[in-house]
């Protein structure tokens, strides 16, 4: 199982978005295996189409992480599952996000935040940074402005 995951996260990370992308359906066991197993600093942020705080914290996303060598990032759609896989696809499309995005196919808020982290309480947008080379884990349950954002950043990879 602990294989499966390893591949799966190599094949999300390594993905980009040509014209579309590929929305993978995953339930929240797979996205904490996927922390638990990254072999660099992973950032995973939790969003939906809908959230208008999280599509504005996501434009500085991908430009700023992409300054920060061996950081990957992950995008985990909450939208609503009438929402996917087409009108996800569509909107990361429109926006030109290229990080691999997952959709969790959880209807269980109250058992996959608590997973998650003790202090999630449903809010997005919410970002969990990982880097298990140094043991580091860090959830932040509110938007991270592009100056707190590189703050964070420092500290995952320092």
């Amino acid at each position: 199982m602990k294989k499966i995951s390893l591949i799966l996260l190599a094949a999300l990370l390594a993905s980009s978005v040509s014209f579309s992308q590929t929305i993978k359906k995953v339930k929240i066991t797979d996205v904490l295996k996927m922390a638990d197993t990254a072999t660099s600093p992973l950032v995973i942020n939790f969003w939906a189409t809908w959230c208008g705080p999280c599509v504005n914290e996501l434009k500085w996303f991908e430009k700023t992480i992409a300054e920060y060598q061996n950081v990957n990032i992950l995008l985990v759609s909450l939208d609503y599952g009438e929402d996917y896989p087409n009108a996800i696809a569509k909107f990361a499309k429109i926006k030109g996000y290229k990080a691999p995005i997952v959709w969790l196919n959880e209807t269980d808020a109250n058992m996959f935040c608590a997973k998650v982290d003790k202090r999630w309480q449903g809010t997005i947008p919410v970002t969990l940074m990982v880097n298990n080379a140094k043991g580091y884990r860090e959830f932040y349950d509110h938007q991270l402005p592009e100056a707190q954002l590189k703050i964070a950043l420092n500290k995952l990879v320092e």
